[in-house]
């Protein structure tokens, strides 16, 4: 039987979907990660300038590969935010920022990211782990924040999405398995994406609302407000 042969990027990309990165989503060193695709290092490189262009990974001279988007501030700006805030503070700003990013989406999404917003929100159901269930969950923000089609408000999006990601990775969840197969979130996701597809810019603020509402309720649950 005829073996199917994968690309060197599909490899790469299955990876990154199945591996359990630490919270600061560092890859592992070039040398290692290339042994474990098997494939050589310069091809790898290649891979993964492919996804740094793409937004998938972004790259920090001296320190490695990273998941996710580059933050756009200094290193500085953001521990200085991240010392001024806390997570009722962060979801307060999510409320006030993320659901007109969704009207915005309605109106400028391409079909493309439309696939792309499902895609993400099928990946959130299937997630193994709760760290995988969050990494594609901060994908499908983020991809709401490309679909309005705005470069300084996505920016605005990537501070936001640091330093709420800096804020909230000391809470521990007390279950460590997988979200649940009624996890609020799935429905809530697809009513955001539907809203979108549909170009109902009002249902899909409303959508956005009612989704950081539940997370809003989860964390002050979880922080004992």
């Amino acid at each position: 039987m005829q073996q199917i042969s994968v690309s060197p990027l599909d490899k790469l990309r299955a990876y990154l979907e199945a591996a359990d990165l630490g919270d600061d989503g560092r890859l592992p060193p070039e040398r290692e990660l290339a042994e474990t695709l098997d494939m050589g290092r310069t091809v790898l490189r290649k891979a993964l300038a492919t996804l740094q262009g793409e937004g998938v990974v972004w790259r920090h001279v001296g320190k490695g590969t990273f998941m996710g988007e580059r933050p756009i501030d200094s290193v500085s700006d953001i521990n200085a935010l991240v010392l001024r805030t806390n997570p009722t503070e962060v979801m307060a700003a999510r409320l006030a920022f993320e659901p007109e990013i969704a009207r915005l989406a309605a109106v400028n999404a391409t079909g493309a990211q439309i696939n792309e917003l499902r895609a993400c929100a099928q990946k959130c159901r299937q997630a193994p782990t709760w760290r995988q269930y969050e990494h594609h969950d901060n994908r499908l923000h983020r991809a709401v924040g490309e679909a309005a089609q705005n470069s300084l408000l996505l920016g605005l999006l990537d501070t936001m999405t640091t330093v709420r990601r800096a804020v909230t990775w000391g809470r521990r969840r007390d279950n460590p398995g997988k979200p649940p197969r009624d996890h609020h979130s799935f429905e809530q996701h697809d009513r955001i994406v539907e809203a979108i597809a549909t170009r109902d810019g009002q249902a899909a603020a409303d959508a956005m609302r009612t989704h950081l509402r539940s997370v809003e309720q989860n964390l002050r649950d979880s922080l004992g407000y």
